[in-house]
């Protein structure tokens, strides 16, 4: 068999080197706002933004272990999953171990594009993926409470990812697949219900990111939305929160229960929903009553089997 022609060789080169340079750039992590983007110049309302906190349920993650005050954002909680062991890291407005030096703008690439100020990939134990759908206010009032908070300071543990996800770019390569910047993950199927409802239980308080299953790859599936599934952890099971499950509640139910934390049956949620509860309770009751009426609105899924 003769030599490959040399014009080929040459081709088959450029080629190789196009598609590396094509995937390189792919797989890069590109901050969606640029520093001086103007629409972070409007100051926040910080008496909004602790609204939007406590519906975003950040305090359950991001509060320093083995303290009460859910407003010491010292990070550092183990968040174990199949892929790892995640740290959420310190949050709070210390300029060298949180993100006191941060700009709205940063804030905004992370809630919104997974993007790091370092210019890196967040892991998806961050729920960008929900959060993604975040109104520009929103992020500008959640910024400004965020800076009226204590600062922690010392530096969350490093994360433990299994070997596939030590190179941060491997996110890159998740992302190309499973994440859509700009939209809700719940809105994947293209079913957009434009109401308060569905921006509070798809995109600020990331209710799938819990109440789904996932596939190989951890990525929500879509045919599992809000039908529960295996925690994180798979020590246990999360409940699915359609109408499949939910056919005996009314919405003056969940209302109740998002304030008290009390259930029809006359029992009390638990785990990681008491602290969902902590939370929602501080909501004003039109945003609870917003939620419930879209969480009886959903369609009846069945819980998929362990």
């Amino acid at each position: 068999m003769g030599r490959m022609p040399y014009k080929v060789a040459v081709a088959l080169l450029l080629i190789a080197a196009a598609v590396s340079m094509a995937a390189f750039w792919a797989t890069s992590a590109h901050p969606p706002f640029s520093p001086d983007d103007p629409r972070f110049e409007v100051k926040g309302d910080v008496a909004r933004g602790m609204l939007v906190f406590a519906a975003g349920d950040c305090a359950s993650c991001h509060a320093t272990p083995g303290q009460s005050d859910r407003l010491q954002l010292g990070g550092g909680m183990a968040l174990a999953s199949p892929f790892g062991t995640f740290r959420p890291p310190n949050i709070s407005p210390d300029p060298v171990d949180g993100i006191g030096k941060w700009s709205a703008a940063d804030l905004a690439n992370a809630l919104i594009g997974g993007v790091s100020p370092k210019r890196e990939h967040y892991y998806p134990s961050f729920p960008y993926t929900s959060f993604t759908g975040m109104t520009v206010a929103d992020i500008n009032d959640i910024y400004a409470y965020l800076m009226t908070l204590p600062k922690v300071s010392g530096r969350a543990p490093p994360h433990d990812p299994v070997i596939l996800f030590g190179i941060r770019r491997a996110v890159g390569f998740w992302k190309l697949m499973f994440f859509h910047q700009g939209r809700s993950v719940a809105n994947a199927g293209g079913k957009t219900v434009p109401d308060r409802g569905a921006y509070l239980v798809e995109t600020v308080s990331h209710c799938a990111e819990c109440h789904s299953s996932r596939n190989a790859f951890g990525a929500i599936r879509s045919d599992t939305l809000f039908a529960g599934g295996v925690d994180p952890q798979g020590t246990g099971f999360v409940p699915n929160i359609t109408p499949e499950r939910l056919s005996g509640w009314t919405e003056a139910d969940i209302v109740t229960m998002l304030k008290t934390g009390q259930t029809p049956n006359h029992g009390r949620v638990g785990s990681s929903m008491a602290g969902v509860v902590a939370n929602t309770a501080m909501l004003p009751e039109s945003d609870r009553e917003a939620i419930a009426h879209y969480i009886k609105a959903l369609s009846p899924v069945a819980t998929p089997r362990p």
